[in-house]
């Protein structure tokens, strides 16, 4: 077939029309050029097309089950459901990095094309900066992992895709990922088309904050959809394993938070510019840490590709040039930003940094964790394990003051605020969120303090971000209706961070009472016998053979009553897929607003019993309710006009003065 060449002839273009976009415009934006500056629109849009066209022809090869491509032989199946066939594209490391490119000059288009308010030669530089990330992605794909290398012959049929990741959970986990991977590009590219400017201001920040906020809401759905995926398909009931690829993913959302609110006190205060920069590099920069973790075969995960160790050399060495080159520009730059307006510690700002330096120690954290291993194990040392007992000691107690800090942010008047006052304001949201947590160490029999504390805090964060929106309003202070029209005027902003941060409080219920009273039973189980789960009576029937699409599975069939009345019916499987032969655990989960039950079947004992495992998760739905709604914040705050239109103008001055 002709359409797989088209497509591998589309990306050589591309990266073509990249090196255009990368070199070009950057000269034209150093001479003041408008044509030269121009083409980088022109570049960015073309580089899209070009690639969607790449990307398309290698889908519709896996729809068309086209076998003569050796990346859908190794990928696909005949027989294999079309959604399956399509995630298929982007669940193996050549198709996912054409994805990522895919994603990268997207970003790129939206840029020349929405950017229309940038000064001409700052969007120049910006997109020459995309072009030349997007060289580096477009070369790899086409010297070390090209996705239209041919077969010949062409067999038959496939190898089929992993087992694991025929779910709709990993069809949409990927490109929610890298939405939010790839959109920290542009942040990247503003912070790094600033420094070679030598200016960043209150309009540098308006301009690159609604890039951030996307790229940040796309990669909380990522976490979020994959954290759920790995509960319901690995069978272990658990939501998060500080598994070095979830760690890497953690990571840049960390420093992505972090970002969002720096650049807030960079846009309204004019100050912390240099430190933003900081951010904007650093947070790509991981970012690309995670693909190298993904991809080099430097470690084991049920997410990594573990692909040959040359490709993890190139990617290595991509995240040298584009880390070390971003950060020596920064060495060299940005000492010769303004210093900014004055405040005192007391203030906004000044929660705003204590949030951004919390962010950041618990991004060294997981950092820490995550590589320490990997470097001992290359400098030749014994082989340690850092999992979630490193964590549970340093993470999370160093998570509270963050969390403690966020009710009192809102509340602080920019440049100057009043501590006490606020503390007065929040004085009955602390008693009852402190009520709540002696409650709850009083029902909790394990892990009391940590229970007591996240309800606490849980309470604390909901409260307070409630009562900060009922202060804008008037809530209770002046008729109804005034209130609901203060409410209709409010900046959709301010709606989108009372929603993200009561959201936050409802995802920390969620995990503390999983943490603190999942309970979790491992028994054989025989049709006919009944089981004591959780305050339930659990029986099952025999387990019954089932014929899929390119699986067979056996079924089982688990009734759960309490006081004789029958609660959850639930039908857990194993699968073992005919073309690889390999099995999976299919868990079976009846989820209310308050629990999750939850069931998974092993296999027979050759007595007539089967090893079952059973779960019972209060709260677990709220982990990831909370995410989605922590998402939901940040696009109601996305949608707000003053992020898209009405920017600060800049200042005639065109060259920073030195900092004071």
């Amino acid at each position: 077939m002709v359409i797989p060449e088209i497509g591998h002839y589309a990306l050589v273009l591309a990266l073509v029309v990249a090196l255009v976009q990368g070199s070009l415009p950057l000269a034209g934006a150093a001479r003041g050029d408008p044509g030269l500056m121009e083409l980088g629109r022109t570049a960015a849009v073309a580089q899209a097309v070009l690639v969607a066209l790449s990307f398309l022809a290698l889908t519709w090869a896996y729809v068309v089950s086209d076998f003569s491509l050796l990346n859908v032989v190794a990928n696909s199946h005949s027989s294999k459901p079309l959604l399956y066939k399509i995630s298929g594209v982007w669940g193996n490391h050549e198709g996912s990095m054409l994805l990522w490119v895919l994603i990268l000059s997207l970003f790129g288009a939206a840029v020349a094309v929405f950017g229309g308010n940038l000064p001409a030669s700052l969007r120049a530089r910006v997109l020459a900066v995309q072009g030349l990330v997007g060289v580096g992605f477009q070369a790899f794909i086409l010297f070390t992992s090209n996705p239209f290398a041919r077969l010949d012959p062409a067999p038959f049929d496939g190898n089929d895709l992993n087992p694991i990741l025929q779910d709709p959970g990993l069809a949409f986990h990927p490109p929610l990922l890298y939405l939010g991977y790839v959109g920290l590009s542009v942040s990247f590219s503003f912070a790094i088309a600033a420094l070679i400017e030598g200016r960043v201001d209150a309009a540098w920040a308006r301009w690159v904050r609604p890039w951030t906020l996307a790229a940040w809401c796309f990669l909380t759905l990522g976490i979020a959809l994959g954290s759920w995926w790995a509960y319901y398909e690995l069978g272990w009931g658990g939501f998060w394993f500080w598994d070095p690829v979830e760690n890497a993913s953690l990571m840049p959302w960390l420093l992505g938070t972090a970002l969002l609110h720096s650049a807030i006190v960079t846009e309204k205060r004019d100050a912390l510019k240099s430190w933003t920069v900081l951010l904007a590099i650093l947070a790509f920069s991981l970012a690309l840490l995670g693909t190298f973790l993904v991809r080099s075969g430097v470690l084991t995960s049920v997410h990594a590709f573990a692909q040959d160790p040359a490709r993890g050399l190139y990617i290595l060495g991509f995240i040298v040039l584009v880390a070390g080159g971003g950060l020596t520009l920064y060495a060299w730059r940005a000492p010769r930003l303004a210093a900014g307006g004055l405040f005192a510690p007391i203030s906004r700002e000044g929660g705003l940094i204590f949030n951004n330096l919390l962010l950041a120690v618990l991004t060294f954290v997981v950092f820490l964790g995550t590589l320490y291993p990997l470097l001992l194990d290359a400098l030749g040392g014994d082989k340690v394990s850092v999992g979630p007992p490193f964590y549970a000691m340093t993470f999370i107690p160093l998570s509270f003051p963050l969390l403690a800090a966020i009710a009192f942010g809102p509340l602080l008047a920019w440049k100057r605020g009043d501590l006490l006052g606020a503390m007065r304001q929040l004085a009955a949201i602390a008693l009852l969120a402190i009520g709540v947590g002696v409650l709850i160490s009083f029902i909790a029999q394990r892990h009391v303090t940590l229970a007591a504390i996240g309800c606490g805090l849980s309470a604390w964060l909901i409260l307070g971000a409630l009562y900060e929106l009922a202060r804008r309003i008037k809530l209770f202070e002046i008729p109804l209706g005034l209130s609901l029209r203060r409410l209709a005027g409010l900046p959709r902003a301010s709606i989108g961070m009372t929603i993200a941060h009561a959201a936050l409080g409802v995802s920390i219920a969620g995990i503390t009472s999983v943490s603190v009273w999942q309970v979790e039973t491992i028994a054989v189980l025989k049709p006919g016998e009944t089981l004591r789960h959780a305050g339930f009576e659990v029986s099952m029937e025999t387990p019954r053979e089932i014929d899929g699409p390119n699986f067979i599975a056996e079924r089982g069939r688990m009734t759960f009553k309490r006081d004789g009345a029958v609660v959850a019916v639930l039908e857990p499987e194993r699968r073992v897929f005919k073309t690889t032969r390999r099995q999976t655990t299919e868990a079976s989960i009846k989820t209310t607003l308050l629990a999750d039950i939850y069931a998974t079947l092993g296999e027979s004992d050759g007595k007539g019993g089967w090893t079952v495992r059973l779960y019972y998760n209060p709260l677990a739905p709220w982990i990831w309710l909370g995410a989605a709604f922590c998402a939901l914040g940040g696009f109601v705050s996305l949608s707000d006009r003053r992020l898209r239109i009405g920017a600060p103008l800049r200042a005639r001055r065109a060259v920073a003065q030195p900092a004071e």
